[in-house]
This record gives C-alpha cells, sequence and structure tokens, in this order.
C-alpha cells in the first residue's frame, strides 16, 4: 500500500502531499489539477521503474508533454526540477527529475534519489555523485533487482512500477477502435473487455468474490439483462459496421424473444460496458494492484453511479488481491455511493488557491457531517451547494 505521495514542482501542483486509502476519490473543477496528480504519480512510477522517456510515460496513461509544459511556471518558483515521493509503511523512494526547459532531451535525467528501507539507506544519488553513472536511468531501480522480493523496499517500487491510468472510451470498450494502449487484463482505453469478461466469468468458478461480483452485475446493475459473457463474433448477428475482433461482449436482454434477445457490445448502452469494465478492475486476479480511473463516472446515469461506486468500494475492500484505486469524478451522485464511515474510502476535493496552485484537502466523515446527514444532506448536495469546495467560480 502507498501510503503517501508528495509531489513538488509538477504542472500545476508547486507542492501537495496526499495521504492515500484504498479507494480514494477526487472531485474538483474543470483544470483544477485532478488529472495533474494522477499524471504525476504516473511520473514518479517511471522512475521507480528505471526511466522517464515519452514511451515509459506513454505506457502508463501519462500525457506526454515538453519539459515547459511539465514543470510549474508559477513566478514564485525557482526550481528547476520536478520532485516526487512514494511512502509505504515501511520503505520510501524520492526522487528529483531534471530536463533542460530550452533543449529538452528525450530521456529526463535523474538528480537525486533516495531508496530507504526504515532508517536503512538502500539506494542514493545526489548532484555530485561520484563515477559519473547514466543520469538517464535510475540507481533505486538498479538496486531493487538485487533484493528479494519480499523485501519491502522492493515491494514499494513494484507497487509504484505497476501504476496505470485508465481512462476508458465508448469506441475501444464496445470494440469499433484499437486499444492504443494494450494491456492485461485491460487496455488503458478498455481494450480487451470481451477477453477480460470472459476469464472474470471463469473465475466466478472457484473465487466467491468474483462469483458475487458477476451475480451483482446481472442481478442489480445492470437491469435489463439476463445474463452476460462473451462469445465468438462469428456466433452472433451483429451490425456490418461493429469490430471484426474474434472475441465479443454478449447480453442476454430480459425482455426481448428468445433467439433474437442477443445483444453485442457494439449494440448494448455504453453504461453496461462500463460496468463490466469496473468489474474486471475490481477483482480480475491480474488487473493493477494501484491504478487510476480518469473521469469515473464514464457514461453512467446518476443513480446507477451512485449504486455502481457503492459496490466498486466494497468489491476493492473484500478483493482477495488487495488494491489501491485513485478516482476522478464530476458527478455528484457518486459521492453518495461512498462509505466514508470507513476509513479506507477517501474523498478529497481539489481546487486552486488564489495564486492558481493546485490544494487538495481530505472531506472526513466528521460529526459536523454526519449531524449535516441526519437532516437529509447527502455528500452531493454538500458538494453541488459548494459547501465542501471543488465548484468553478463561474
Amino acid at each position: 500500500m502507498i501510503k503517501r505521495v508528495v509531489v513538488e514542482s509538477f504542472k500545476s501542483l508547486e507542492r501537495v502531499e496526499v495521504e492515500l486509502g484504498n479507494l480514494n476519490v477526487f472531485v474538483g473543477a474543470n483544470g483544477s489539477g485532478k488529472s495533474n496528480l494522477l499524471e504525476a504519480i504516473g511520473v514518479l512510477s517511471a522512475a521507480a521503474d528505471g526511466r522517464v522517456t515519452d514511451q515509459t510515460l506513454l505506457q502508463r496513461g501519462v500525457r506526454p508533454g515538453v519539459p515547459k509544459l511539465y514543470k510549474s511556471a508559477f513566478p514564485s518558483s525557482s526550481k528547476t526540477h520536478v520532485y516526487l515521493s512514494g511512502l509505504s509503511e515501511q520503505a520510501h523512494f524520492d526522487v528529483s527529475l531534471n530536463n533542460p526547459l530550452n533543449d529538452p532531451s528525450p530521456a529526463w535525467m535523474f538528480k537525486t534519489e533516495l531508496l530507504e528501507t526504515g532508517s536503512k539507506k538502500l539506494a542514493s544519488r545526489g548532484p555530485n555523485l561520484r563515477g559519473n553513472p547514466n543520469k538517464e536511468i535510475g540507481l533505486a531501480a538498479l538496486k531493487v533487482a538485487e533484493l528479494e522480493l519480499d523485501n519491502p523496499a522492493s515491494l514499494l517500487m513494484g507497487t509504484l512500477r505497476d501504476y496505470v491510468i485508465y481512462s476508458p472510451t465508448t469506441a475501444v470498450l464496445r470494440g469499433v477502435a484499437p486499444e492504443t494502449q494494450p494491456r492485461q487484463p485491460l487496455g488503458l482505453s478498455g481494450g480487451r473487455l470481451p477477453e477480460a469478461v470472459l476469464e472474470l466469468v471463469r473465475e466466478g468458478r472457484h473465487s466467491p468474490l468474483a462469483k458475487s461480483v458477476c451475480a451483482e452485475v446481472h442481478e442489480h446493475l445492470i437491469d435489463w439483462i439476463d445474463g452476460f459473457g462473451s462469445a465468438l463474433a462469428s456466433s452472433l448477428s451483429l451490425s456490418p459496421a461493429a469490430s471484426s475482433s474474434a472475441q465479443v461482449i454478449r447480453f442476454h436482454d430480459r425482455y426481448m424473444k428468445k433467439g433474437r434477445n442477443i445483444l453485442s457490445g457494439y449494440d448494448a448502452s455504453e453504461g453496461a460496458l462500463y460496468v463490466l469494465f469496473l468489474a474486471v478492475l475490481a477483482v480480475h486476479p491480474r488487473a493493477p494492484l494501484f491504478f487510476s480511473i480518469d473521469n469515473a463516472d464514464h457514461g453512467l446515469n446518476p443513480g446507477l453511479a451512485k449504486a455502481v461506486f457503492g459496490r466498486f468500494s466494497e468489491w476493492l475492500l473484500h478483493s482477495e488481491h488487495p488494491r489501491q484505486v485513485l478516482l476522478t469524478t464530476h458527478n455528484p451522485a457518486v459521492l453518495d455511493g461512498l462509505p466514508l464511515q470507513d476509513d479506507r474510502v477517501r474523498l478529497f476535493v481539489v481546487d486552486r488557491d488564489n495564486k492558481g496552485r493546485t490544494v487538495v484537502k481530505r472531506i472526513e466523515f466528521t460529526p459536523k457531517i454526519k449531524k449535516m446527514a441526519d437532516k437529509g444532506w447527502t455528500l452531493s448536495r454538500l458538494w453541488t451547494g459548494n459547501y465542501i469546495g471543488g465548484m468553478p467560480n463561474v
């Protein structure tokens, strides 16, 4: 588990420190810096893997950018580097990265590094490190290769290294557009969904949680279906414009007559596809242990969004493979589904101060909020009424 991340001098994040739980939801106005935080962790992930380049960032769902756009440009900021830090219960990794503004290199250079377990220093680099090692290669990543797999520093770096940002798109979920960032079990845009759904259904044969998740999707979250799975494209009646991929999502419509009640992912609602996407990420054994979903309310009706993210929280907290997730959303209904009484589920409001710097504030389930909740105030109402922040100044 990543307990804390610190970001300095990255885009609108002049200095931000966030204490993370298992499920972390970030709300705020457009342009407040929510995606910047997700991408900063993506840069930290690439650094933990040893190289920070356009390619290693793209693989994690980070939009590549030139140093002039990555580094904070506030008048008060004099730093020429980006500083990032990740902390677990027993280890931490700090790194500062530099790339000339006027003559950028394809790879960012490691200026400083520190990897520690408790008080034991495992790897370090300073600006004047002797021996002139390659500044484009992380020393901490090389050191981890020498450690035992269960070493706290190895576990921390492995968790950071595997981090990705999912941004699903309808066309890729439907299978009519190619996945440009392939991963297992799902591509970062939602590619490979039919195969992943089939694997989830099969996982339910021996995993009680996967079986329960499949049942909840079928019985409570997609109310018009009588079953779901995946099938060979050749076995279904597909529209001419549909993907010619070998495997496609298959739904049974409970209201249509037998023989004409089979729909593919191309013909079904995007909300149904997104529910399956979330179910896969919550419990599939090969899903990352640390990941983000940007704009997590993709294509969901407010009522469905509340129900889905309430159940998504439960799936994560009871998973046989403990995961840590960051979500951004603009749908107020998502907040009403969150079990914030559980400290493992955390809500953060993201704003920009009067100097334009991103500020991240945790909203805790305080007695004051509980009292307002007892009077009928929902979190969505508190947010849209601008009682907790995170609303645009328009």
